[in-house]
Order: structure tokens, then C-alpha cells, then sequence
């Protein structure tokens, strides 16, 4: 009996190894595969699609790109001793000087004949500086500065008074100074003005500039102005919908005015965020009060997302700002890429993509522009025409 069940079990053994399945093929072959789908890179990815592209702000970054080179060079050479620099040394300085990696700064330099030029020293080495032309458009730049420096302290006033404990860091001021076109020595001119500001020193050494005097006269928002000026624009300015079920049958005027019970009141930018419950209507009012404000302060009505981000602690910002003016696009136009898009007040602009309001560094930068894509100089040409 246990022999005839061992003589089962060989059997059955035997058998099932006739079938076995070594024989088929586990793996698919690669060119059969189905090719996955790359994930687009943030860094080239757009945030904006068709149908909602707007190309006049589109055109916008790309005159950012191609004069990318012209304005931070423009920026850094204004800093050296006698506003020159080695070659060797500019070729080394890709980033800080805007041209691509990998490529010769003598390209870049070459495009802007009227702003750069290149010499050679009486050590033998290439430099380059600005031509004389460009002496005389960066002194006319000057005494616009200070024509305008009243209107800047302003301007870091208001900041200051939107954020918290009314401090902000003397760097990120610095860092961001041409968006609001504040001058690169901003940080000597304040002394003249202890009235109203004070510079902290904490334990590590940062310095922090804190309002001392509250100017109600200040606190009051671009949006509220208009609201005086224009009720249903502003009216129409965000867009915060209440739901409700289909049963309900409601027309489209009663959904307007049911959504407008969120609308009214705006929540000023200049009053205390910090005190809001984080994730309340209140405090995304707030906040979009606030990078609404922010905007208005700049010279071109716009920020890139790096500007607006230095700026998150001090203006009680979160992390979801890009999904935040996603929903606004009535007043807000994001474009760029993922990694570093640009956000618009698209009532600064008229439908053509052209700024209603110029501040005087704008007309001054839009005929820098013009002249570094200028070969020559036209006869008669003044820097002041």
C-alpha cells in the first residue's frame, strides 16, 4: 500500500512536470513595450495652455530673456571700481552676468555695441565696461533716482507696513529692489530718513529694517481706491463661488449676487493677517489682498514667483499661492514655467499688453532697450530724445 501511494505520487510528480511553463516567455520584448510618457520638465514646462494664453504677456517674458544679459550686467558692472571688468573674470560669472553656460560673454557683449565695450589694458588683458554713451544714459539714471526717491520710501513703507511686526530684512529689500526700483545704494539713503525707519541688528548678525511711524494715509490698497472709483469692477476683481445644488434652478444673476455675499468686504492687506484662522475665506481674502498690493508696487504690475516667495513670512503667505491665483484669472495672468512663472495685474495692462501707468524707470529702461539693439548711434541722436 505505501509503495502503490509513493508510485501515485512519482506519478503525479511526473506528470505535472510534462507541463511545465519554463518554456514560455515571462518578459515582454522591449520593442514590443509601450514607450511611458516622459514627465515634462518644471523647468520647461508651461503654466499656461491654450485656450487661456494671452500672447502679449507671453511677449513680455521673452523681452525679460533677451535683455536677460543687458540688465544684470547692466546691475553687476555698476558695482565694480571704475564700472570695468576682466574678461577671463566675466567669462566665469555666467549666472550673475546673464548669458548662457557653456557659451562666451564676448557673444553677449558684442550684441550691445552702444552699451559695452571691450579694450585692452595697458597689463596686456581684455576688459570690458560701458561705452561712453552708456556713462551718460547711467547719470541721466541717476538724477532720475533721486528725483524719485521720495516716491521709493514710500513704496518700502508700504511694505513694511503690510508685513509682520512691521520688519523686513535689509536683504530681501535688496534683493528685489529693482522690481520696485529702488536704488542700489537704498541702504545708505535711509539714514536720511530716521524718522521713519530703524535698522536692527540680530544675534546673527542680520540687519532688519522696522517702520517706526504708521502713515494711515498710506494704508489704503489700490483696490480700494478703485472700489471708490469703480464699484463693479471691483466688484468683480476674485471670484470666491458658493455652492449649491442644481434643484435650486438658480439664473446667473441670482448666482452673482449669492457669490458676492463672499466677495464684499475685502480684507485690507495693511490690516493683521496673522491673527486670521489660516484656511478661512477671511485669510485667503487677505492674501490675495496682499499679493494684489505687492503688485501694484512694482514698477511693471508683475512679479516672478521668487520675488513674491522671499517675501512669504513677512506677508503671512502659504505655500499654495500658485493654486490660489489659479482661480483668479480675472485679475490674475500667470505665465513662464513651472519652476519660475510670472503672475500679472491684468488690469494694469491694456488688451494689447502695453502698461497703463509708466512709472519713470519704465520709459527710462524702454529706451535702454531700444539703444542696446541699436548697431550705431543715429546722427543727431541725443541720450535725453
Amino acid at each position: 500500500m505505501a509503495l502503490h501511494h509513493l508510485h501515485t505520487k512519482i506519478t503525479k510528480n511526473t506528470f505535472i512536470s510534462h507541463f511545465s511553463t519554463s518554456f514560455l516567455i515571462t518578459k515582454i520584448p522591449k520593442k514590443f513595450k509601450k514607450k511611458r510618457k516622459q514627465k515634462e520638465s518644471p523647468r520647461t514646462k508651461l503654466v499656461q495652455t491654450q485656450p487661456n494664453i494671452l500672447p502679449h504677456f507671453e511677449n513680455i517674458l521673452q523681452r525679460d530673456a533677451h535683455y536677460r544679459f543687458l540688465t544684470k550686467t547692466k546691475d553687476y558692472l555698476s558695482k565694480e571700481p571704475h564700472h570695468v571688468l576682466l574678461l577671463d573674470e566675466a567669462g566665469k560669472l555666467h549666472q550673475q552676468l546673464g548669458f548662457p553656460r557653456g557659451r562666451k560673454v564676448l557673444k553677449s557683449i558684442q550684441r550691445h555695441p552702444l552699451i559695452f565695450e571691450t579694450y585692452r589694458h595697458t597689463d596686456n588683458k581684455m576688459w570690458f565696461g560701458f561705452t561712453d554713451f552708456m556713462d551718460d544714459l547711467l547719470s541721466t539714471e541717476h538724477d532720475l533716482v533721486n528725483e524719485l526717491e521720495q516716491q521709493r520710501v514710500d513704496v518700502v513703507r508700504k511694505l513694511l507696513m503690510m508685513s509682520t511686526n512691521r520688519r523686513i530684512p535689509l536683504s530681501k529689500i535688496y534683493h528685489n529692489r529693482l522690481l520696485f526700483g529702488i536704488p542700489e545704494d537704498f541702504r545708505d539713503r535711509i539714514g536720511k530718513y530716521s524718522d521713519q525707519f530703524r535698522v536692527l541688528v540680530e544675534d546673527d548678525g542680520k540687519r532688519i529694517l522696522e517702520l517706526l511711524r504708521w502713515d494711515n494715509s498710506l494704508a489704503v490698497s489700490s483696490l480700494e481706491k478703485k472700489f471708490l472709483v469703480d464699484e463693479e469692477k471691483v466688484k468683480k476683481a476674485f471670484k470666491f463661488p458658493i455652492k449649491h445644488g442644481r434643484a435650486l434652478e438658480l439664473d446667473l444673476e441670482t448666482q452673482r449676487k449669492l457669490n458676492m455675499l463672499n466677495t464684499l468686504p475685502l480684507v485690507s492687506p495693511y490690516s493683521d493677517g496673522s491673527k486670521l484662522d489660516l484656511w478661512t475665506l477671511e485669510a485667503e481674502k487677505y492674501r490675495l489682498g496682499i499679493i494684489h498690493e505687492f503688485l501694484s508696487l512694482t514698477l511693471e504690475k508683475r512679479a516672478y514667483i521668487h520675488n513674491i516667495v522671499e517675501f512669504k513670512e513677512e506677508l503671512n503667505l502659504t505655500k499654495h499661492i500658485y493654486h490660489m491665483l489659479q482661480k483668479q484669472r480675472q485679475t490674475f495672468y500667470l505665465s513662464g514655467t513651472a519652476m519660475n512663472w510670472c503672475v500679472f495685474l491684468k488690469d494694469a495692462y491694456t488688451d494689447n499688453g502695453m502698461l497703463i501707468d509708466k512709472d519713470p524707470q519704465v520709459l527710462f529702461n524702454e529706451k535702454l532697450y531700444k539703444f542696446a539693439d541699436m548697431k550705431e548711434l543715429d546722427a543727431g541722436k541725443d541720450v535725453k530724445d
